[in-house]
């Protein structure tokens, strides 16, 4: 029983140094994937997000379900949608409360220091059609090794890209840890 489960060690590293989704060299990651869940704000959200390396930069393809409807900023309520989109610190999606949703992601992800709008982490937000939502992308602020263990967080409201540091986008709904892509 033991032996079946083994992998040869030689076999397993020429699997991956010959994948294309791997430079040869490096061994770097050429893919990675998302998988977006909603949280106590927002349960039904449920979506994917893959980085795929591309010449001088990444492509980001975005699919999502489950938004929730747009409603204007109202006396005490915050506008919700369209979605707020960024790449945040920290890998951990533990859901938290309503006041603070998915707490422990951190702020944008900016290796290079600038001002929000600028961050390597920040996207454009997401535009809901009856709760869905697709979009690809181009970006040349990073490679998709370096986004490794990272969180891709969708807010309730649109980013503004000034108010530092984080765009006044609103509450977090949902969460997914960036992870490597096997095939």
């Amino acid at each position: 029983m033991y032996m079946q489960n083994y992998i040869c060690p030689l076999v397993y590293y020429d699997y991956y140094r010959n994948n294309e989704r791997y430079d040869n060299d490096l061994q770097t990651v050429k893919e990675a994937i998302a998988n977006i869940k909603g949280g106590v704000l927002a349960p039904n959200i449920s979506g994917t997000v893959i980085f795929t390396d591309v010449g001088n930069g990444t492509e980001v393809f975005v699919e999502v379900n489950g938004l929730p409807e747009y409603s204007p900023a109202s006396q005490n309520k915050p506008q919700i949608g369209p979605f707020g989109f960024h790449i945040h610190q920290n890998g951990n999606c533990s859901v938290g409360d309503e006041k603070e949703p998915f707490p422990d992601t951190g702020e944008h992800w900016n290796p290079t220091n600038q001002p929000h709008g600028n961050h390597a982490g920040d996207f454009p937000v997401l535009f809901s059609n009856n709760g869905y939502a697709k979009m690809i992308f181009f970006t040349n602020k990073f490679t998709v090794g370096q986004i490794i263990g990272k969180s891709v967080i969708i807010h309730e409201s649109p980013d503004d890209y000034r108010t530092q540091p984080s765009g006044n986008s609103g509450r977090k709904l949902a969460c997914g840890v960036i992870e490597r892509m096997y095939m």
